[in-house]
């Protein structure tokens, strides 16, 4: 469905760029983006997507907001405490953008229901805070085609990368951290803006890989340092025992 005048208005300033224009516009219409983890980064990136005319998010969270999340994840408020943060995020998308369309599964991820989740899907936004899930995520991206950003924060430190299939995650991690028992940063901490920031930047990462307006960033770790306020990137090298895409 083409842009209608409303659309045309209400994304101006993207259309005017060169690199996007109204080609680069529609195929954010057209992109459907399933969001795995509705909390510090999920609340970076579903703003931004929703604002940029993502047509189609799915949010995938089966947690209720905590007093504690909301240092960091200003999706949500007080006098929602207990409430379910996929909804919560579903009705945030529907308030800022009625030309987004959301779909919620409040249900954790597992091995036996990933594939059906994320099936249909033109990209997916990783922002867990566990390494199995993301390993179960990222196993089935490879498994459907389907390209990831992974975005990670933990204390000062975020990480973002975009995977392909090959390199996979996997590759980048290895098999150690498929148990459900390593750190979070309910145990380790994390700074509240840092989250924020990881999570636009992995929105930023997922608008240039629709629109494709620069060449391809994939198997590329960007690194950001909360302290030092440096970034610094690194290539990720294909594991060829990579049970998952070698």
């Amino acid at each position: 469905m083409a842009l209608s005048d409303e659309e045309l208005d209400r994304y101006a300033r993207h259309i005017v760029l060169p690199q996007i224009g109204g080609a680069g516009q529609q195929r954010l219409k057209d992109a459907k983006i399933a969001i795995v983890g509705a909390g510090g980064i999920g609340s970076g990136a579903i703003p931004a997507l929703t604002g940029a005319g993502v047509g189609h998010l799915t949010v995938i969270d089966d947690d209720r907001v905590e007093l504690s999340n909301l240092q960091r994840q200003p999706l949500y408020a007080a006098n929602q405490v207990g409430e379910r943060k996929a909804d919560l995020a579903a009705r945030y998308i529907g308030k800022r953008n009625p030309h987004v369309e959301c779909r919620t599964v409040p249900d954790r991820i597992e091995a036996d229901n990933v594939d059906a989740i994320l099936s249909g899907h033109d990209l997916i936004i990783d922002g867990t805070d566990n390494f199995a899930t993301r390993l179960v995520v990222s196993d089935a991206a490879v498994r459907l085609g389907i390209p990831l950003i992974s975005a990670a924060a933990q204390q000062f430190q975020g990480q973002v990368a975009l995977f392909r299939s090959k390199p996979c995650y996997r590759c980048f991690v290895g098999d150690a951290f498929d148990a459900d028992d390593c750190d979070t940063c309910a145990e380790l901490g994390v700074l509240g803006a840092l989250t924020g920031t990881v999570g636009n930047f992995a929105a930023l990462l997922a608008i240039r890989a629709v629109t494709g307006i620069t060449p391809d960033a994939a198997a590329t770790l960007h690194l950001f340092d909360g302290l030092s306020l440096k970034w610094r990137q690194i290539h990720i090298a294909a594991d060829p025992a990579c049970k998952a895409c070698g």
